[in-house]
Formats: C-alpha cells, structure tokens, sequence
C-alpha cells in the first residue's frame, strides 16, 4: 500500500518576526510602502501578480502571500486558494493588491469584479477587507478604499 498524498498549503514568514515587531499598517501609503519593498523589481513591468496581505486585530502585518502570477495583461485568482491561506493563518483582515505591468493605474472591471467577490466572501468569516492596491512600475499606486470603491 502507498501513502496517499496530502496536498497542503505552505506558509511561511519572511525574516521569522516576532509579533512584537510586526509592522502596523494606518493607511493606503504604509501599505504601498511594504508592498514596494516586497516586490520583485525584476518582473514588476513584466508579469502581473496578485498578493495579499495578512494582518492581525491591530492591523499588524503577519505575512504577505503570493497568490498567483500571471502575463502581461492579467494573472487567474482562484478565491478558495486566498481564503486557505487567510484561514490557515488566522488572520482576520487583509488587503489584496496586483501590479498592472502596463503603467494604467485604474482598475480595470475584471479588478473591480474580483474585489466585489473577495469582499463578499470576507464578510461570511468577518475578514475585513481593508484595501485593494494596484501598484505600477513606476512605484505610484491606487487604492480601491482612498478611491471610496470599498
């Protein structure tokens, strides 16, 4: 007999941070600001990219995960994946951001649309979606709650 294979999700925390030293997050621009440092510069003008961060009651960051990436024009989020990691975590408010390789910093309505649904399904396990950014090469970014979206 063969062992039957267990597929797991796999979390891990960049540096092994204490939550004692976990960042706080106040607003749209501290979240840009750790999201810049996060990503790989390498491929932020290249391929898109979906993320989300994880935060605890405080809004203190615990991690930032990796979803999927995609081309140049779009990356496939699969909505029971994101909430396996939010869920394993524990984590009880997030916020979601992608790039756009392009430089057009409006959301676009596929954008639009998958926030909706993220939103909806956050509300069932009282996450709270605090934000959706979509960052651009250049390091400018727009924020689906500074623009009243969410």
């Amino acid at each position: 007999m063969s062992k039957a294979q267990v597929n797991e999700i796999k979390i891990s925390y960049k540096g092994g941070l204490k939550s004692s030293s976990w960042q706080k997050i106040s607003n749209s621009q501290d979240a840009a600001e750790l999201l810049f440092e996060d990503w790989d510069k390498d491929t932020i003008a290249l391929q898109e990219t979906f993320k989300v961060v994880l935060l605890n009651n405080s809004n203190k960051v615990k991690g930032v995960y990796q979803i999927s990436q995609g081309g140049i024009t779009g990356t496939l989020v699969d909505v029971r994946i994101l909430f396996a990691v939010i869920l394993k975590t524990l984590t009880v408010g997030i916020i979601l951001t992608h790039n756009h390789p392009s430089g057009k910093l409006m959301p676009s309505e596929a954008d639009k649309r998958l926030t909706n649904k993220i939103k909806k399904a956050s509300e069932l396990f009282d996450i709270k979606l605090l934000d959706h950014l979509i960052l651009i090469p250049d390091g400018d970014y727009y924020s689906f709650s500074d623009s009243g979206i969410l």
